[in-house]
């Protein structure tokens, strides 16, 4: 079976994209705000059950997460509002009452507001992926006064009707379809929607929480990302997402790296720092959905 969503074209083959703000190296800070509740299995985990036994609350592997919201958000956060930044709060929904004054900093600061489910589960566990999904978004708007148009799902996971879902409910793009370094349009029963680029490998899940790599190792792959996007960005814009959870990235050993990483991108005069919104208005000025 073909992609159902996302017509295949190689990148590159479409017509060039310009500039967005002159800028041709658009990146998108998304920083996952999330809320594992205690009395769940977590949904990852760095220590492993003593006795490879999982009885009783998971202290270790909730305080693992929770110190990213204590230490590691107010860490974040200061270090983009030292440099002028804002990014994307791809913020599950219960965060708003669970975690409050998190909430209120990231409003605060000027973020930009995106449905990442009600808590940190996958919608093809929910037992009513609808209602989640309107719960969700209502919360959200109702506590930021955005307009919420935004999408990453829990885990990026989806089932058949997700993307149907979130346009009725009035979000136009999605960060889930991560297969490209350009935004393209992805096809719905209610209408095109925006893919927006997400990150794999310039997240730091994959590379510390599964490949256990050492600190810099970010902060490396953005420089060798860099070097390849040099020859490229000429012909097309480039998204560079730095996909983040607080606490990953967040922890002193790897935050240092972050805060090098940040200076490297805004060392670069083709450099622009972007969020969903942002990226998503600039495509869709560019860019028509043809056939979709």
């Amino acid at each position: 079976m073909s992609n159902p969503r996302i017509p295949y074209e190689m990148s590159g083959r479409h017509r060039p994209l310009p500039p967005l703000g002159g800028k041709r190296l658009i990146v998108h800070v998304a920083l996952n705000v999330e809320h594992w509740p205690f009395d769940r299995p977590m949904p990852r985990t760095v220590l492993p059950p003593p006795h490879g036994k999982g009885e009783g609350p998971d202290v270790p592997n909730f305080s693992w997460v929770e110190y990213g919201m204590r230490a590691g958000m107010p860490r974040i956060l200061d270090m983009m509002a030292e440099r002028g930044l804002k990014g994307g709060a791809l913020l599950n929904a219960s965060v708003v009452k669970t975690y409050p004054q998190c909430a209120e900093a990231l409003l605060e600061a000027g973020w930009e507001f995106v449905g990442h489910g009600f808590t940190q589960r996958a919608l093809s566990f929910e037992s009513d992926e609808a209602e989640v999904i309107e719960r969700s978004l209502k919360i959200l708007r109702d506590f930021s006064g955005q307009r919420v148009r935004a999408w990453l799902g829990p885990g990026l996971a989806e089932t058949e009707n997700t993307p149907d879902l979130l346009m009725q409910n009035g979000v136009d793009c999605l960060h889930d379809w991560l297969l490209d370094d350009v935004p393209c349009w992805l096809r719905t029963g209610h209408g095109p929607m925006i893919a927006l680029p997400y990150s794999m490998e310039l997240n730091d899940v994959p590379i510390y929480a599964v490949g256990h790599a050492p600190s810099p190792a970010l902060h490396d792959r953005v420089v060798d990302t860099l070097a390849q996007f040099e020859g490229e960005l000429a012909d097309q814009p480039k998204v560079l997402t730095l996909a983040l959870h607080p606490h990953l990235i967040g922890v002193p050993h790897r935050a240092v790296h972050l805060a090098r990483t940040l200076d490297l991108l805004l060392q670069r005069e083709d450099t622009i720092f972007v969020t969903s919104s942002e990226m998503a208005d600039w495509f869709a000025s560019a860019s028509s959905p043809d056939g979709l």
